[in-house]
C-alpha cells in the first residue's frame, strides 16, 4: 500500500545522506518534498501540516544542524514523528472485562469488512486462548448472518443467530444470556451497517449499545475509501463513541494516507488491521511497525511472528540439523516453499524484510508469486529419488519434468543452478563463511 510514499521518502533521505552539514535552506527543501509526498499518498492536508512542522522544528535543533550524520537524524526524526501520529501503540490492547465475557460490539458502513473482520477477531482471541462467541445481530442483511454461521463453522467458533425478524436489541439480549451459558470470554458482535450514515442507523447503533454495554466499540473502515474513511470514522465516534478502529484492506493498492490521518484527524486508536482476505489475515496494530514498514526498513517482529504461528517448531529445529549436515535436499526446499505461502502474500512478506521492499520493486509481485508457484511445480514432478539426488537428473529426465510441470527444459536448469549455488551458500554459512548477498535466488 505504501510503495509510492516509501520511494519518495527514501529519495528525499537519500539527497539529505550525500551532504555534510545542512542549512535551513536545504531543511525547507526537504520538508517541502516530504509534504508533496505526503499529499499525494492521500493524508490529510491537516496532518501533513502538522507532520512537517514538527519534523522541521526539531530538525533546525543541535541533534541536526550540529550532527556530522544529518540525513540519519532526519530519518530519525521523521520515523519518530510518523508513530507519533500513528499512535503510541499501548491502545492496541482490547479492554478487559472484570468478569467476562468482554462484549466487543463491531460497527461499520455496508462492505466495510465488518462480518469477515469479526470472524477474523474471533479467531485471533482463539489462538490466545480464549472462548470468544460470535453473534450475528445484523437483521437487515441475511446473507450477514448466513455469512458469519458459515465462517463459525469453518473456525470452529460458537456464533448466536436468530430469525432475521428478530429486533436486533432482542437477539443481543438472548445472546448474552447464551454467552454466560457457555461460559465465553468474549462476545463478539455483528451489527447492521449501511451504504452510507443515516439517523435510522445510528439509532439502531444507540439501541444495541445500551443493551450490550459493550466494552469496546470498534469500527471497521475501509482504507481503499481514502479521506472518505477518516469522514467516516469522525462520524461515528461522534454518535456512538467509538473505542477503536480496525483498517481493512490494507493490502490493497490505495495509497494509504488514510491509515496515516484517522487517529490523528479522528481521535480514535487504530487497534487491528486487514492484510487480506483470509481468516488469519489480520494484526494487531504496531505504529512502530508500521512507521518502519512505510521508511522501507521493514517489521522483522511482524514476521517473526507469523513464522512462529505457521512454521512447526520440530521441522525447523530439523531443517537446522539438515543445513549443518549438508543434507538439504529438493524436499526440504518444496516443504519451505509451502511454508513460505502459508505466511502471507509475497509482497507482504517484502514489505517485512529489511531492505527487501526497494529490491522486490524491481520485480512485480505477480512474478515473484509465478516464481515460487514454477519452482513448487517443477519440484513436485520429481520422483523422491530426483529430489534427494538432484544430480542424477540427466537430460531426459529434464525434458520428463518439464512435460509433467507445464515449464521448460532451461527452467528445470535455472532451478537445479539455483539449488546448487543455495546448497553451497549453506554449507559456507555452516563454516562462518556466508556471503554477504543471498538475494535474487529465485530471480531469473
Amino acid at each position: 500500500m505504501f510503495e509510492a510514499l516509501t520511494e519518495k521518502l527514501n529519495a528525499v533521505f537519500k539527497a539529505l545522506s550525500g551532504r555534510g552539514k545542512l542549512s535551513e535552506k536545504d531543511i525547507d527543501e526537504a520538508m517541502r518534498q516530504v509534504r508533496l509526498a505526503l499529499l499525494e499518498a492521500d493524508v490529510n492536508f491537516k496532518v501533513v501540516k502538522d507532520f512537517t512542522a514538527r519534523v522541521k522544528e526539531r530538525s533546525l535543533g543541535k541533534e541536526v544542524m550540529e550532527s556530522l550524520t544529518p540525513g540519519q537524524q532526519i530519518v530519525k526524526i521523521v520515523n519518530e514523528e510518523l508513530i507519533n501520529t500513528l499512535g503510541d501503540g499501548t491502545a492496541s490492547k482490547l479492554a478487559t472485562a472484570p468478569q467476562p465475557p468482554a462484549v466487543i460490539m463491531m460497527v461499520g458502513l455496508q462492505g466495510s469488512g465488518k462480518t469477515t473482520t469479526a470472524a477474523k477477531l474471533a479467531l485471533l482471541l482463539k489462538h490466545q486462548g480464549h472462548k470468544p462467541m460470535l453473534v450475528a445481530a445484523d437483521n437487515r442483511r441475511p446473507a450477514a448472518i448466513e455469512q458469519l454461521v458459515t465462517l463459525g463453522k469453518q473456525l470452529d467458533v460458537t456464533v448466536f443467530a436468530e430469525d432475521p425478524k428478530t429486533s436486533s436489541k432482542d437477539i443481543c439480549i438472548h445472546a448474552m444470556s447464551n454467552a454466560k451459558k457457555i461460559a465465553a470470554t468474549h462476545v463478539i458482535v455483528d451489527t447492521a451497517g449501511r451504504l452510507h450514515i443515516d439517523h435510522e442507523l445510528m439509532k439502531e447503533l444507540e439501541d444495541v449499545k445500551k443493551v450490550l454495554k459493550p466494552h469496546e466499540v470498534l469500527l471497521v473502515v475501509d482504507a481503499m475509501t481514502g479521506q472518505d474513511a477518516v469522514k467516516v470514522a469522525e462520524e461515528f465516534h461522534a454518535k456512538v463513541d467509538v473505542t477503536g478502529l480496525v483498517m481493512t484492506k490494507m493490502d490493497g493498492d490505495a495509497r494509504g494516507g488514510a491509515a496515516l490521518s484517522i487517529r490523528w484527524v479522528s481521535g480514535v486508536p487504530i487497534k487491528f488491521i486487514g492484510i487480506g482476505e483470509k481468516v488469519e489475515a489480520l494484526e494487531p496494530f504496531y505504529p512502530d511497525r508500521l512507521a518502519s514498514r512505510i521508511l522501507g526498513m521493514g517489521d522483522v517482529l511482524t514476521f517473526i511472528e507469523k513464522a512462529e504461528k505457521t512454521l512447526d517448531e520440530k521441522k525447523a529445529l530439523e531443517l537446522q540439523k539438515k543445513i549443518k549436515k549438508n543434507a538439504f535436499t529438493l524436499e526440504d526446499l518444496l516443504e519451505q516453499l509451502k511454508s513460505i505461502k502459508k505466511m502471507g502474500s509475497i509482497g507482504q512478506l517484502t514489505e517485512m524484510i529489511p531492505g527487501m521492499s526497494r529490491m522486490s520493486a524491481q520485480i512485480s509481485e505477480e512474478e515473484q508469486e509465478a516464481q515460487l508457484k514454477r519452482a513448487e511445480a517443477i519440484i513436485q514432478s520429481m520422483t523422491p529419488e530426483e529430489r534427494a539426488n538432484p544430480q542424477i537428473i540427466g537430460g531426459s529426465r529434464r525434458k520428463r519434468i518439464a512435460r509433467g510441470s507445464g515449464t521448460h527444459t532451461h527452467d528445470i536448469n535455472q532451478l537445479l543452478n539455483q539449488f546448487a549455488q543455495m546448497q553451497k551458500m549453506m554449507k559456507m554459512g555452516a563454516a562462518g563463511k556466508l556471503p554477504k548477498n543471498m538475494m535474487g535466488m529465485f530471480g531469473k
